[in-house]
C-alpha cells in the first residue's frame, strides 16, 4: 500500500512530496506528507473530508523544525492501514483532485462540492 500511496500522490498537480519514496526506503510506512502549490494544506484537507469523508490530517505534524527548514507553514498527510484497501486510496486521490481543482480554479463541475 506504502508505494501505490505514494505513486498515486506523485500523480498531483503542483506536489511537494516529504521524506524518501517507498523505493528507497522499502519499510516505511504507508504514508505521505505533502503539500500542492497554491492551496493550503487546512483547505485540502478540509475539502476532502468534506467532499468525500476522507479522514486526512493537516498542520505541523508534530515536526515544526522540519517545516521551518523547508519554509513551509504546514503540511497535509495521507496515510493507509492494513484494512485499506488501493481502491480506497484511489477514491482519497480523486477527492484530492477535485479539491485541488477548486482551490486553484481549475475544475469545470462545481456542483461537485454543493452542499445538498
Amino acid at each position: 500500500r506504502a508505494k501505490h500511496l505514494w505513486n498515486r500522490v506523485a500523480e498531483l498537480p503542483g506536489v511537494t512530496m516529504y521524506g524518501p519514496s517507498p523505493e528507497v526506503c522499502p519499510g516505511r510506512a504507508s504514508l505521505v506528507s505533502f503539500n500542492i502549490e497554491g492551496c493550503h494544506a487546512n483547505d485540502i484537507v478540509t475539502l476532502v473530508d468534506q467532499d468525500r469523508g476522507v479522514a486526512m490530517r493537516a498542520g505541523h505534524q508534530c515536526c515544526q523544525p522540519l517545516h521551518t527548514h523547508y519554509g513551509v507553514p504546514a503540511s497535509a498527510r495521507m496515510s493507509a492501514y492494513f484494512y485499506n484497501t488501493t481502491e480506497e486510496i484511489d477514491i482519497a486521490i480523486d477527492a484530492l483532485k477535485d479539491a485541488i481543482g477548486l482551490l486553484t480554479g481549475s475544475i469545470d463541475d462545481l456542483d461537485l462540492f454543493s452542499m445538498d
